[in-house]
């Protein structure tokens, strides 16, 4: 394999200077055997007076080319691959490993090739990002390489530094002194200060380039190459503004030897720290110089910022800052998986930002959330700062994680820093390789084999599996006719006193028990139904206990989420959009900022200790020392696969009560915070004591028996916080217990052998009853018990189930559409491991093996690839209508039910059969004549319900208007409501006189998720930026369902995506008004009519 790296200054001078070379770099693998280490300079021409030198630093060569020599580099080249190189000892002819070697000329661009003369091909070329030399001078580079497994072995051997898949070049200074790490683009020794300065002066005047969408092949592996005691390394700088991706070459033979285990004491820590940068381990607060610290968002940033003063500079990097590239072969599983990582055109800014605070900087600090996405965050940074090369000698690197954003916990974390968890990144790796290897191999395969549908995933289509199996219950499901018996009685000494009756229901009749279906006809009802009308009954026994029902567990993510959609109707993604904000912290009313709660994305039970006591002492202090819980309970997760890593969701201050927290949050947000401290004081406190009685009423012979039972409370223990005047925004009032008290007081003052008088005796028809559909909150149940899929991915999953279509919502209960369906069955059919409960749960427990150190994440990737390609090469070859018989098959007695006798024949050709299609377009299928194109009858749509609609209603239970919350500036009601346009927002009620700002909600499209902030943000467009300086017209910055736009006079400039509104200046809307992304309005005042307009209106 010949690898070509390119590194030459971008500019070219009036005068260019005879000394100046641009450096050619080779990597001869076939070479690298070669006991020289190094050759001498030589030349490579003849009588071109010495243009081309080149010296060869093991493993690679680098050529030196005069500036005003490119034209004659062609010819010397074509001699030089028959010549020897000149120089030491032991030089080796390379016309061999340069037979198929190409180039592209530093001055024109244009590729040559020394077999045919013709371009470079395109697919052994990549681009490879901006870099910097030494002296920050702006330099470009082409890194070209062909795959050659034996060759790549060999290669693994090298000296070449590796970091996240890019070969580091070394290069040898002039005085050929010791090898040691440098840039790839470090400043050639043989180009003068002069030179540089010349170069530098016409840099300014060279045009930047058209964008080019470019990707990033990452090797996917910390690299555990020893640095401790070396110069930092820089491969490349930051890329152009306009630069969205990046690529780089992968290497990942030289990779897989490098995170081979070590033999003698190297630890695996002692591997990540030599490979992600020099970690330390000393307290970095107090602090002793200036350090950057990066979390992941805006708003966490500024409530740390005001925590650590100006010795931190506090940056967010807004999440992550690559991901794979949304595109087929960003997961390469014949390549050892290496990755093609995707740099988003905005991470640039944030990646910027964070070097040029480094610039000054002692330490970097890492605090990304503390799961295994955080702590790929914080990976994914290091990487990216080390290519850019924004470490410099004397920085040191830390990970600090904290579960809660309050001035202790986070000056705590940075007293424990530690290193970057391998295990959790590589478990990371291996999550996002194996969604990504189901995801784009079955979604092309999804396409081809039913065009109507989108997309499938791991834990999407268990989930939808889950939905739909439930369905096919519930249209299998044959109803059974049951009967119960009740009867009514009161003392008779008491007269006729209709407030002491009791109710009893029937439990043995004829001297046998009764289960549900005892009774099952009417006929069995009235008899029945007499004999206890014709029977004197009497007390037979009395039976009374006391019952201990134990507080809930503290909130974990799961059972937050199914709480709040129990008791306040949030779907699980507004539940979780909240809980972020209230981690993230709020502003209170003393100017102070903090977090509310702890870290959202969690599975443990445990609290802490100080937590522990915080409470107890809230409790003895609010309800009495009776209340508090003797020990403090110790919980145990009982769920599949839990990690138990964080603690549970609980405040972070839980004598911030929900009452100090009015007009500083939102109603909703409130609401959430309630059933969150709420929960956290009950879990503390001592279990509820119930006194129940249980009256057993029989006949003489005791052949028919009936049972009454009630209870009350008799210690309210835990129970106690749920009647508090604090959760009474999240107390169930319809709850009344006054009538069950009176019915235990009845019940309590019988004696055995009392008589009692049968008031009334009621016979009821039951019909057993489908299973029920899923809610949100029991699907997010299900999926914990069965250990498929992770706290953080319940929320995303059920909203990409809902943006595709798959399911609706239909009385807060999922339902799936008919398209949904059709995916679930096709994967059952095919992919039977995708679907499947139980291997998806194996397949959590193993990764999170791979968390924890135990399996090896590329191992478990080749071992499930190696089956699931397998699948897909198989179902590839499956016919269209294949598919189509298999579907028709399963849901014909549906599909077809509404036919007279199920009568299949055509209705227009009368020879025909309809039979089942499947189509891109409506619901995802039709009816139609089988003698199609001959006979083209189409039938509407047949299973269940006529479907009018092509797209289901949409996902929202707004009641209307709804009531966001109050502008503190107007004092006016922010309500969100619903008009022939959409949803929009509007400040203050309809009345006479007055007239209402209103800015458009319709290009968002989880309506439920907006809270008074986000509607507050909309309220401010359109907004006047200012005026234009040439007619001093306004600037107007406005919100369509499209998007923003700079709007002026006719003008519209539209804002781009990846740029806030926030950030859109005067300055800035100019300079777009002024771009070429720009349209006109409108027709201008005086401007005749077309043709086409004139006809129209005469006619």
């Amino acid at each position: 394999m010949i690898k070509l790296q390119r590194s030459f200054n971008t500019c070219s001078t009036s005068t260019p200077s005879l000394s100046l070379r641009h450096f050619f770099m080779f990597q001869f693998r076939m070479l690298q055997s070669s006991p020289n280490s190094c050759l001498q300079y030589s030349a490579l021409g003849v009588g071109i007076g010495n243009s081309i030198q080149f010296k060869r630093c093991f493993p690679k060569l680098k050529i030196g080319v005069k500036q005003k020599n490119y034209s004659n580099i062609w010819p010397s080249f074509r001699s030089f691959t028959g010549t020897r190189g000149g120089g030491g000892g032991g030089s080796r002819c390379i016309a061999a490993s340069l037979g198929d070697f190409g180039f592209t000329y530093p001055g024109n661009g244009i590729g040559r090739s020394l077999i045919n003369d013709g371009g470079f091909p395109k697919r052994f070329s990549s681009n490879v990002k901006k870099g910097t030399d030494n002296k920050k001078k702006g330099v470009k580079a082409l890194a070209v390489h062909a795959e050659d497994k034996d060759a790549s072995d060999v290669a693994s051997a090298s000296k070449d530094v590796v970091d996240n898949g890019v070969t580091l070049t070394k290069s040898l200074d002039e005085d050929k002194k010791k090898l040691k790490k440098v840039s790839p683009v470090s400043t050639p020794p043989s180009v003068t200060a002069s030179d540089k300065k010349d170069t530098k002066v016409d840099a300014k005047k060279k045009k930047p380039s058209k964008t080019k969408k470019k990707s990033m092949v990452a090797g996917a592996e910390v690299s555990t190459k020893s640095s401790k005691g070396k110069k930092k390394t820089s491969n490349s700088s930051e890329p152009k503004a306009d630069s969205a991706v990046e690529e780089v070459p992968d290497d990942n033979a030289s990779m897989k030897n490098q995170m081979k285990k070590k033999s003698g004491n190297t630890t695996q820590a002692e591997q990540v720290k030599s490979s992600l940068g020099e970690f330390t381990d000393r307290p970095l607060y107090p602090p002793t110089g200036k350090s950057v610290l990066v979390v992941e968002s805006v708003t966490k940033a500024k409530v740390i910022q005001r925590y650590l003063g100006d010795m931190y500079e506090v940056l967010p990097s807004y999440g992550h800052v690559r991901d794979l590239a949304a595109r087929s072969g960003s997961v390469r599983p014949d390549d050892d998986f290496s990755m093609v990582w995707e740099v988003p055109s905005p991470a640039w800014t944030h990646l910027k930002s964070i070097k040029v605070a480094l610039s000054g900087a002692e330490n970097l600090i890492l605090a990304s959330d503390p799961d295994r996405e955080g702590e790929a965050i914080a990976w994914h940074i290091l990487e990216m700062l080390h290519q850019q090369g924004a470490l410099h000698d004397n920085i040191s690197v830390a990970r600090v994680v904290f579960h809660e954003i309050t001035e202790k916990a986070i000056k705590g974390a940075l007293q424990a820093p530690r290193e970057i968890d391998v295990s959790l990144v590589h478990a990371y790796l291996a999550r996002r390789a194996l969604d990504y290897l189901i995801g784009f191999n079955i979604s092309p395969l999804l396409w081809r084999k039913l065009p109507g549908c989108q997309s499938a995933g791991r834990v999407q289509s268990a989930a939808l599996s889950l939905i739909c199996d439930r369905e096919m219950e519930i249209d299998q499901f044959k109803p059974k006719e049951y009967w119960t018996a009740e009867a009514h009685f009161k003392r008779k000494e008491l007269g006729s006193n209709d407030d002491l009756n009791f109710s009893a229901h029937l439990t043995h009749f004829d001297s046998k028990a009764l289960n549900q279906f005892s009774i099952t006809s009417n006929t069995e009802a009235t008899d029945v139904e007499n004999k206890i009308n014709s029977a004197e009954f009497q007390v037979i026994r009395l039976k009374s206990n006391k019952i201990r029902r134990n507080p809930p567990t503290p909130f974990i993510t799961s059972t937050l989420q199914q709480d709040a959609a129990n008791k306040l109707h949030f779907a699980a993604s507004y539940t979780m959009k909240l809980a972020q904000k209230l981690y993230e912290g709020v502003e209170l009313s003393d100017g102070n900022a903090v977090g509310l709660i702890t870290y959202t994305r969690t599975d443990g039970l445990h609290i802490s200790d100080e937590a522990v006591t915080n409470i107890r002492s809230l409790i003895t202090e609010r309800y009495g020392q009776e209340f508090a819980a003797q020990s403090a309970p110790k919980y145990i997760k009982k769920v599949k696969n839990a990690q138990e890593a964080h603690e549970a969701i609980r405040p972070t201050d839980i004598h911030k009560l929900p009452s100090m927290l009015v007009g500083v949050l939102d109603e909703e947000s409130l609401k959430l915070y309630t059933l969150i401290w709420s929960r956290t004081v009950s879990c503390q406190m001592e279990p509820a004591i119930f006194e129940q009685i249980q009256v057993d009423i029989g006949n003489a012979g005791e052949s028919i028996m009936l049972r009454s039972t009630s209870s009350r409370v008799d210690f309210s223990g835990y129970r106690a916080v749920f009647t508090d005047v604090e959760t009474e925004a999240i107390q169930d009032k319809g709850n009344d217990g006054s009538n069950r008290d009176q019915f235990f007081g009845v019940l309590s003052s019988l004696k055995q052998g009392d008589p009692l008088l049968l008031v009334q005796a009621e016979l009821n028809q039951y019909h057993t009853q489908p299973p029920p559909r899923y809610s949100e909150a029991s699907l997010v149940k299900k999926l914990e018990e069965l250990g498929i899929g992770r706290p953080s991915t319940y929320a995303s999953t059920l909203k990409v189930l809902k943006d595709r279509n798959y399911v609706i919502v239909k009385s807060r209960v999922l339902t799936p559409e008919f398209r949904g369906r059709m995916v679930s069955a096709f994967l059952s059919h095919h992919f039977s491991e995708v679907t499947d409960y139980s291997f998806t749960a194996d397949m959590e427990t193993e990764l999170d093996n791979v968390s924890a150190g135990l399996t090896e994440w590329k191992g478990l990737l080749r071992d499930y690839w190696t089956r699931f390609k397998s699948y897909c090469d198989h179902t590839s070859n499956v016919h269209i209508h294949q598919v189509e018989k298999m579907l028709e098959k399963k849901f014909g007695d549906y599909l077809f039910a509404s036919l007279p006798d199920q009568n299949r024949v055509c209705p227009s050709c009368m020879e025909g059969t309809l039979i089942f299609k499947v189509s891109r377009f409506g619901s995802g299928y039709f009816i139609g004549c089988d003698q199609h194109p001959r006979c083209k009858y189409i039938a509407k749509t047949l299973y269940g319900v006529d479907e009018d609609e092509d797209t289901p209603e949409p996902n929202t239970k707004i009641e209307e208007p709804k009531l966001l919350g109050v502008s503190s500036g107007s004092n006016e009601k922010v309500l969100l409501k619903k008009g022939p346009y959409g949803f929009y927002i509007q400040l203050g009620e309809d009345r006479k006189g007055y007239i209402p700002k209103r800015s458009s909600a319709s290009h968002i499209k989880d309506v439920d998720s907006i809270t008074l902030e986000d509607a507050l943000d909309l309220l401010k467009y359109p907004l006047t930026l200012g005026h234009h300086p040439d007619d001093g017209q306004p600037v107007i910055l406005k919100l369509a369902k499209v998007g923003f736009s700079v709007r002026y006079r006719r003008t519209i400039a539209t804002v781009p995506k990846d740029m806030k509104a926030s950030d859109v200046t005067f300055e800035k809307a100019l300079q777009l008004l002024s771009g070429k992304d720009v349209r006109r309005s409108g027709r201008p005042k005086g401007k005749s009519k077309s043709k086409e307009v004139e006809a129209i209106e005469s006619f």
